[in-house]
């Protein structure tokens, strides 16, 4: 743009900030004070119009007007003021007048044209025939109209400092978003974008809809800074299809609910969040079977362990769903348990639906305080979500791990089995699979547990469900990312090469609650996880869709760099959800039972017992050789971080033989072990 043009630009600019400045001074003036100037102003132009009104067809304004026509206009100034106070034409904030105000207006004038026409009528003013409808045009344009040129000049000051946007999709959500829009200040929308053809070259509330193919173009020339997806019912593919289009774009992806999130009312077209974890993970999920979901639940009585966390949470919301008769929590967070019940409470007020909801605090490992949660409840239905699953925090607290994820496993299922629960589900994880971190030894020693338990006479039906990696959990690398993406990075990534199986929170629950309809007892249930996604190519992936690039020692400005940290404590390459080869279907296309060797009920009390003794005298060397006699796969491992054992100085150092009290109170807890010469 030339010097001469940018000038009038600015001078135009200037023009228009002068009433706008002004009309911003008036909206900090008391209500009632506004209320009485807009009156006033109204009459003003209500006067105006009956000016023009009565001198236009003569084409001149020379002949005055007798005593009989002020009279006529005085009574109609009056009636207009009291149909307009009576109509609430002053209610409506007019920076925020939407179409019902300017329905009001016209009805408004309409009723006062209505009182001139009467005021001639009955008092035989001589006036032109066509002065009560030239009336009604002046009085709408200048009554209506200085009301649109406000609200105009309000919402361009409002969005002069907003950001750039385009909306992808130019139907009734991306309609609603640009209204929605127009009342903020953060966004200020330039055109629409949208495949459809019968769109191409519509203009929407002055905005013009372009193909994407000009997306490029789009954002060159004006500055966008993000695009705003409002395709809520788009199936996943074509969600993937068009983020897909957008990844090397300068823009942040962003987006509007899915459809039956709108529908079912639990959010709002104008709730614009990013993009959607299914659509990182790129892939559809399978919808779910009704049928084997309410087999384990619909109006029985389930609970929930460690329904505070992530999984546990979204557990609880999906059987919910499934229309259990009663819901108990069991968390020993009391925080996590408190906001778990306030949504789930606010979840059946809005749906009104009579389910009671129990929360409890305790601990798995209380096994007196588990049996008689059982037994007082009469719980039919158990799911076993508590446990520590953050590898490297194991790692530097191995006796407390190990200790709360296999004994909290052993005391939850003795008191299920001993207050007959009809089915006990252990959560368990592919870290489990040949572990190279205590964590997954301990979950994999829970596996054993529990199909020790299933080889057992028993009215409970224990089995497990294995799977990776859950997008959007507590431990989820996804948060962590995008925290490191708004701070500018770097984003961190442990190893080139480092690959996770991933699946979203709610499909992931999904499948738990359909596994468990499957169980015959000591089923070993692994969720088919599709591919393994490489984390260095999910970090990329989220950092262009946040609008940035991916930087190579920040040689951009808006570059965001990967830094490589190494592998933690305990983590590996590559996870695995089989042992072995030996796996068969289960009639889901997504749950298979998978074949594994397993220990009898008594090996796994030898092994319990010897663990006990390990973990109460912190014997962290001990707990290991413990968890590689027992889990397959587990070899290797040295006691290396454990935070205490270090501090100790007792790294590589063999624990004395357990003392004979220590011995004793072991064997209390296991007869049978006890009886067994190992």
């Amino acid at each position: 743009m030339n010097k001469p043009a940018q000038n009038l630009v600015e001078r135009l600019r200037a023009a228009v900030d002068v009433p706008v400045q002004f009309i911003l001074r008036i909206v900090e003036v008391p209500r009632n004070v506004k209320q009485a100037m807009v009156l006033g102003v109204d009459m003003g132009f209500v006067a105006l119009s009956l000016i023009v009104a009565f001198g236009y067809p003569f084409a001149s304004f020379s002949q005055p007007p007798g005593s009989v026509e002020l009279f006529c206009a005085a009574l109609t100034m009056l009636a207009s003021a009291v149909v307009f106070l009576r109509m609430g034409l002053y209610r409506a904030i007019i920076r925020f007048m939407g179409q019902q105000a300017i329905w009001t207006i016209i009805q408004a004038v309409s009723y006062s044209t209505l009182a001139l026409g009467a005021a001639i009528f009955f008092t035989q003013a001589d006036v032109p025939r066509s002065m009560p409808f030239v009336y009604w045009a002046l009085a709408m344009f200048t009554i209506g109209g200085s009301r649109l040129i406000v609200r105009a000049g309000y919402q361009a000051r409002l969005r002069s400092s907003g950001k750039n946007v385009l909306i992808y999709g130019a139907g009734e959500s991306g309609r609603q978003l640009l209204t929605a829009l127009h009342h903020g200040d953060q966004y200020r929308v330039v055109a629409f974008v949208d495949d459809d053809i019968r769109a191409q070259h519509a203009v929407i509330n002055g905005l013009q809809v372009a193909w994407p193919k000009d997306l490029e173009r789009l954002i060159e020339q004006h500055a966008i800074t993000q695009v705003l997806l409002a395709i809520p019912s788009a199936s996943a593919e074509r969600r993937r299809e068009i983020i897909n289009s957008l990844v090397g774009l300068p823009v942040h992806v962003r987006t509007v609910p899915k459809i039956n999130e709108l529908v079912g009312g639990a959010a709002m077209v104008s709730q614009i969040q990013d993009i959607d974890l299914d659509d990182l993970l790129g892939r559809d999920p399978v919808p779910p079977h009704p049928e084997l979901i309410d087999r384990c639940i619909t109006g029985k009585v389930v609970m929930v362990t460690g329904a505070g966390g992530s999984i546990g949470a979204e557990l609880c919301r999906q059987i919910l769903e499934a229309g259990p008769r009663q819901i108990v929590l069991l968390d020993n967070s009391e925080y996590a348990l408190y906001r778990i019940e306030r949504e789930l409470k606010d979840l059946l007020l809005r749906q009104q639906r009579p389910v009671d909801v129990f929360c409890l605090l305790g601990s798995v490992r209380d096994q007196r305080r588990m049996e008689t949660i059982f037994t007082t409840f009469s719980v039919q239905t158990v799911y076993h979500a508590a446990a520590y699953k953050h590898v490297p925090m194991v790692e530097h607290n191995v006796a407390e791990g190990v200790a709360n994820n296999v004994f909290g496993t052993w005391h939850a299922a003795e008191a299920a089995r001993l207050a007959k629960v009809e089915t006990f589900v252990l959560i368990s994880t592919d870290k489990a699979v040949r572990p190279t971190n205590i964590m997954g030894a301990s979950k994999r020693f829970a596996e054993l547990i529990l199909q020790g338990l299933a080889g057992e006479e028993s009215a409970t039906r224990f089995c497990m469900v294995r799977f990776g990696n859950v997008l959007g959990s507590s431990g989820s690398v996804v948060p962590l990312f995008r925290e490191q993406i708004e701070a500018g990075g770097p984003v961190t990534v442990t190893h080139p090469e480092v690959s996770r199986y991933f699946m979203s929170i709610q499909e992931a629950a999904h499948l738990v609650l359909q596994a468990s309809a499957m169980g015959t007892g000591g089923d070993v249930f692994v969720l088919d996880m599709g591919e393994p996604v490489r984390i260095v190519d999910l970090a990329k992936r989220m950092i262009r869709l946040s609008g940035h690039e991916v930087g190579t020692g920040r040689d951009k400005y808006d570059a965001v760099d990967i830094d490589f940290i190494g592998l933690r404590p305990g983590e590996k390459l590559h996870e695995e959800l089989l042992l072995g080869t030996s796996v068969s279907g289960t009639g889901h296309p997504m749950i298979m039972r998978a074949e594994e060797e397993c220990l009898s009920h008594g090996q796994v009390g030898v092994a319990l017992k010897e663990l006990m003794l390990r973990c109460d005298a912190m014997d962290c060397q001990g707990i290991t050789e413990v968890l590689r006699e027992a889990v397959s796969g587990f070899a290797n491992h040295e006691i290396r971080h454990d935070h205490i054992w270090v501090k100790q100085g007792r790294a590589g150092k063999r624990r004395a033989l357990p003392t004979e009290t220590e011995v004793a109170n072991v064997e209390k807890l296991f007869p049978k072990a006890a009886a067994i010469d190992v």
